[in-house]
């Protein structure tokens, strides 16, 4: 069994499973393991039962089996790593396993998914103490193994806000992998991803904008400039040629405050000349009244005329954070200042 390094110095409130010792010191005794100061986190292992069961914690929880030349991959790896979108839970309600690469096969446990695919040695990293694949090796299993086509994007979009990944970087190892499952979902979750969407339901919005409502495809978080270089805002989605914009607005923006930012941002996107369209998140119980008005939307776009007052051509003192390569290049104050909206993602 892979034995993980002490942790608790960066990560102070998660905790290493142990297993029952029958003197009491380095674990529960078996008494102890029945009763109800500890939980089973694995077949022979426990922890305290007042220990939350956060993400990070399940996710330390199911590395505790790993043997020596295994790791954590997918959402988790990546999770691990501090990419802020993946959790435990699909969709924020069932929860997700976490998955393994194991070069042997496991007697099948709650809460971990086993995988026997071929792990190189060079594709394992050891961050804070867990064996955890690369970020490309591990983005890449969970865009094969998600169920659908609109997660995979969902998944390479997240990687990328995280600069974990570059779509460039996600080519050409797709390129040098052998016939393995779900290459050709990756292939195309490649062509349909974006490396500036800021959140998962910004990226399903921009597949209702192509896909549904089939609109050309938009910009994702493209600063827009009046003409003589002020910036005005930065719309969720953006079709330049049509001059059409459209924002989520989620959970987050209901409350008063939020209402009157959001009205005030279409205020001064209208000001302009572009046409915008809001969706809501009760709009995913609804999907075809959402594109109706989006498609509504690009129809009085289209009928508008007369001179532009806004341009997405960012002015000499803006700092242009759309791709990953760009975002890297930053230094740390650079990162500070012109990605803080991260802060509150």
């Amino acid at each position: 069994m892979f034995e993980p390094a002490p942790f608790h110095q960066r990560r102070p409130r998660l905790v290493a499973p142990v297993r029952v010792d029958p003197a009491g010191r380095a674990g529960p005794t078996r008494g102890q393991a029945r009763g109800p100061r500890w939980r089973q986190s694995s077949h022979g292992l426990y922890v305290p039962a007042h220990v939350e069961p956060t993400t990070e914690q399940r996710i330390v929880e199911a590395a505790a089996v790993l043997r020596d030349g295994e790791a954590v991959t997918g959402w988790a790896a990546l999770r691990w790593r501090g990419a802020a979108w993946f959790d435990a839970t699909a969709g924020g309600r069932v929860p997700r396993r976490v998955p393994l690469v194991a070069t042997r096969d496991r007697t099948a446990q709650p809460g971990i998914a086993i995988s026997q695919e071929f792990l190189h040695p060079d594709e394992v990293e050891v961050l804070d103490g867990l064996p955890i694949t690369t970020a490309l090796r591990s983005v890449v299993f969970e865009v094969r193994h998600v169920s659908s086509l609109a997660d995979a994007v969902v998944a390479l979009d997240m990687a990328c806000y995280a600069d974990l990944v570059s779509l460039p970087e996600v080519s050409a190892y797709l390129e040098a992998l052998g016939p393995v499952t779900g290459i050709p979902r990756a292939r195309d979750a490649v062509a349909l991803a974006d490396e500036n969407s800021w959140s998962p339901q910004e990226t399903r919005m921009r597949g209702v904008w192509t896909h549904q409502a089939g609109l050309p495809r938009p910009l994702c978080n493209a600063p827009v400039f009046t003409l003589d270089g002020r910036h005005v805002g930065t719309p969720d989605l953006l079709e330049p040629r049509l001059g059409l914009v459209a924002e989520y607005n989620g959970a987050d923006h209901i409350s008063l405050a939020g209402t009157a930012a959001d009205v005030r941002k279409e205020a001064a996107y209208r000001g302009l000349g572009l046409e915008c369209v809001t969706m809501l998140v009760t709009d995913w119980a609804d999907l075809d009244d959402f594109t109706a008005r989006l498609l509504a939307a690009a129809r009085r776009a289209r009928a508008s005329s007369g001179p532009r007052a806004w341009t997405v051509e960012p002015p000499a003192w803006w700092t242009p954070t759309d791709t990953v390569a760009r975002r890297r290049a930053l230094d740390g104050h650079q990162r500070d200042r012109v990605l803080r909206y991260r802060r509150t993602a």
